[in-house]
Order: structure tokens, then sequence, then C-alpha cells
């Protein structure tokens, strides 16, 4: 992958998705309104949205993640599709509008090595879907992490300029999304402005793709060293720390590496931060050391132990993949969430309390 130049994002786009915070396993069923759940669709097999208990009459589905996008496809339900809507699922019906997703290279192959073939992207396929369901549930589990944030409501509160800086790999930096204010760095900052109208809110990509931790410690001064007087950094790295390719980096590396960004960004930028784990790549690409849990636990740990903030990406992504498969989340069908991935990023970050 190519790296990337640090570039600024101003956010003016309003958020248009339903955004949910809490606690999984305490929290009763209730009715929610879900948009942009993304399927892919292969022959006429089903496959499952989020939820089950869809309300009758409360699906919509098109190609394009934003409705009303020019080029955007409405498909007919009975014509193009057909809906399970006590199980929440939806099948192509023969004749079918919406691409055949068995058709993608990839589709149902196993241990696949992704430079043997030249397109296999999931974004051709996707469809996105708006429906009720009468079995909510929230996606992330609300945590406190005040103490370690003591300046960042205060900042926002009265009106300061605020510099969110999102440091990490390819997904840090927005990889997949169909258009930048969809990046979850992007989502949270105007979440941030919508909760603090006073605020003066930037959002500043500095990320490495293609990178693992310890490229973020060794490039830290060409990065993230240019940017001025950041408020607050998301330290996000782990997907190409957990391959299994000869740059990887071992778990204990791995934490290591976060606890001296964490000083580093401290000691250089005098920046809070907020370190967050990663989702899980395809299971059937080589590559993947499909160790994401212990790495998730490292970047855990290792905000423990600098005690700064930590958000749980990785657990709201195994709730999600309970009922979901996975290239219905992925952009590239490897390691790269799509826009309905790049929200659920958002979910966890949402959860968290400051």
């Amino acid at each position: 992958m190519q790296h990337m130049k640090p570039a600024i994002l101003l956010l003016t786009l309003a958020c248009t998705m339903v955004c949910l915070a809490g606690n999984p396993g305490a929290a009763e069923s209730k009715k929610m309104a879900i948009q942009g759940d993304s399927l892919v669709l292969a022959k006429t097999t089903p496959g499952n949205l989020c939820f089950d208990n869809i309300v009758k009459g409360s699906v919509a589905m098109r190609s394009t993640f934003l409705p009303g996008k020019p080029g955007s496809i409405v498909y007919a339900e009975g014509a193009d599709f057909v809906v399970n809507y006590s199980k929440g699922a939806i099948a192509r019906t023969a004749n079918s509008r919406i691409p055949d997703y068995s058709l993608n290279p990839l589709y149902a192959v196993v241990d696949f090595r992704h430079e043997n073939y030249t397109n296999a992207s999931n974004h051709p396929y996707f469809v996105w879907v708006d429906y009720q369901t009468t079995n909510g549930k929230q996606f992330a589990r609300t945590n406190d992490q005040s103490k370690y944030l003591t300046g960042m409501r205060q900042k926002l509160a009265v009106g300061l300029p605020y510099k969110v800086v999102s440091y990490g790999d390819s997904i840090a930096a927005g990889g997949e999304a169909s258009q930048p204010e969809l990046r979850f760095p992007a989502r949270f900052g105007k979440y941030l402005q919508d909760k603090f109208p006073k605020s003066k809110l930037e959002v500043v990509d500095a990320s490495i793709p293609g990178y693992t931790s310890q490229q973020g410690v060794d490039w830290f001064d060409k990065y993230l060293g240019p940017v001025e007087k950041p408020d607050l950094v998301l330290l996000g790295f782990g997907m190409n720390d957990h391959n299994i390719t000869g740059f990887g980096v071992d778990v204990e590396q791995f934490k290591t590496n976060f606890i001296t960004t964490v000083k580093m960004i401290r000691e250089r930028k005098g920046a809070e931060v907020i370190i967050f784990s990663t989702m899980p790549p395809n299971d059937n690409w080589h590559y993947g050391s499909h160790r994401m849990g212990q790495y998730a636990e490292a970047a855990k740990q290792a905000a423990a132990a600098v005690k700064c903030a930590y958000v749980d990406v990785y657990s709201v992504w195994l709730m999600v993949l309970r009922r979901k498969d996975q290239p219905s989340l992925l952009g590239n069908n490897i390691n790269h969430p799509n826009d309905f991935g790049h929200w659920l990023y958002e979910q966890a970050f949402e959860a968290m309390k400051f």
C-alpha cells in the first residue's frame, strides 16, 4: 500500500445514521431503526441483517450507502428481493437486479492469497438496507473513560478550537469508506461537534497505511510530528501487526509499541490519547494469524498501563458477526471495513463516556 500524507478533514456533513450505545448484556430488546445495514447476496441464498424480528413494511434497499446519491438504485421487495421478517434475512429473487455475489472471484474460496486475484472487491456487490426491528440491542458496551480525558470535555464545552488526529494503519486512515465524511474518525468528529455545538472541531489524519505499530514508533516524527497542537489522538494499529508476513509484530511487542507511542504523544504533543482495538479480518485470508482477540487484549492492557482511554471495537465486531457473514462488512473482502463497518467503529467510540 502507498503511504498517505496527513490530510485535514473539515466536518460539514450531517450524520445520516441512528447512533446507538449501551450494554448489550444488560439492555432489553427494543424497537430500533437501522440505516445502511450492508449485505452481499449470492444466488438466492438468504443473508442475515444485524437483527431479526423486522417490522413489516419498514425495509428499504438500495445500491448506495447514502440514500438519494446520484446513480443509486432502489430495489423492489418481491421483484428483486424477499424478506424473512421473523429471521431478519433477505434473499435475491431468481431475476433480481441485485448483483450476484457468487460471481465474486473469492466467493466460497478458503485460505485465499489476495495477490492471486486482480479484483476481489466487494464494493460492486453491496446492498444497503434500512429497516426497523423490535428486537434491537445496543452495539457497544458503555464504558467510562472520563478520568483519562479530563481536557476533552473542558475544551469542547467552552468552545475552544479542538483538533482530533487519527494515527494508525489504513483502517485509522478510513480505508474503504466511500467518501471522507463516512470514515469513522470523521463520524466521531461529527458526533463531538453535534454534542458540543460551540466547539471549533477539526479532524486530521496522520496515519501510515499498510504498516504496523512498530512504524508508528519509528516514523512518529515523520507522520504525527508535523501535526500542530493536537488535542486528542485516536491511536489504532493491529491489522498489519497480526499478519503472518515477515513484518508482523508479536503480541508483547505490539503492547510495548502502544505504550511507547502514548508516551511520545504526551511528551512531544501534549495531547490526550484513545487507544482502540481493531476488527478481525476475513477468516479465509491466508496472511492473517487470526489472533486478533489477543491483539485487542494487548491494546487494552497497554491503555491500562499508561492510564489512557480505551475503546473496544473488537467486541462490537464480534457481536455483529454472531449473525452476519464477514464479506458483508468488508470493503476489500480482506481487512477493511465498508461504510457500515466504519459506522460500527463509531458506535464503539460513542459508547465512551468522558
